[in-house]
């Protein structure tokens, strides 16, 4: 029998404005990185919609960000996050192994967002998705800090290296199945320090957000 969870701390989710007209968002001062128009926005509200959730908050006004989604704890955060990039027409990008695009589908793939990365490059991991900022104008990729099964071990700070590399922002988006809403949440301060960020923001997470299977946070 698994032990019961631990309270968590009852600090309240930012208040942020709701997305009630998402064609009528702006990020304020400058735009972020788009792709489809009002049928897309339809499509991701209708998702959102079946599955009961809703997004609050705003993209900032910045053309290169690193998003932090978490806490990932199911499956279902996929669609979910796909509903969110749809209904605020979002170009959102995403690492993935380079042998998945040697095939049909890898046209498919780079469409919806998805960068290739060879894992046996000299470069690494770090260093060809900061490679791959720095030939863009625009771009916000996507990170879950932890897999599905658990988030107990810690965050990996692979997302805060690629951050650094890159010498781009931080910015969390937060999933809250208590209130069932995705919220745009806020642009990371970085103190320099891998270690303290990593814990600051994790920390931060859990106090504020509660995933769709809290056991696994």
């Amino acid at each position: 029998m698994e032990a019961t969870p631990l309270p968590r701390p009852k600090i309240p989710t930012p208040n942020l404005p709701t997305f009630r007209k998402p064609g009528a968002v702006r990020a304020v001062g400058g735009t972020y990185p788009r792709q489809g128009g009002a049928v897309t926005r339809w499509v991701g509200k209708t998702i959102l919609a079946l599955m009961g959730w809703k997004v609050e908050g705003q993209w900032p006004s910045e053309d290169k960000l690193v998003i932090v989604g978490a806490p990932h704890t199911s499956n279902w955060d996929l669609p979910l996050s796909l509903g969110m990039q749809m209904s605020t027409n979002l170009r959102l990008n995403w690492m993935m192994k380079a042998e998945a695009f040697a095939n049909p589908l890898g046209g498919l793939f780079k469409r919806l967002g998805g960068i290739p990365i060879d894992r046996k490059a000299a470069g690494g991991v770090v260093e060809q998705t900061a490679e791959v900022f720095n030939r863009r104008d625009k771009m916000y990729l996507g990170i879950t800090p932890t897999g599905t099964r658990s988030s107990k071990a810690g965050y990996r700070n692979g997302y805060l290296r690629i951050a650094y590399a890159a010498g781009v922002p931080v910015f969390i988006a937060g999933v809250d199945a208590r209130r069932k809403v995705l919220t745009l949440d806020r642009i990371w301060p970085l103190t320099g320090d891998i270690e303290t960020d990593n814990d600051a923001i994790r920390d931060y997470v859990r106090a504020n957000y509660e995933g769709i299977n809290p056991q696994r946070d």
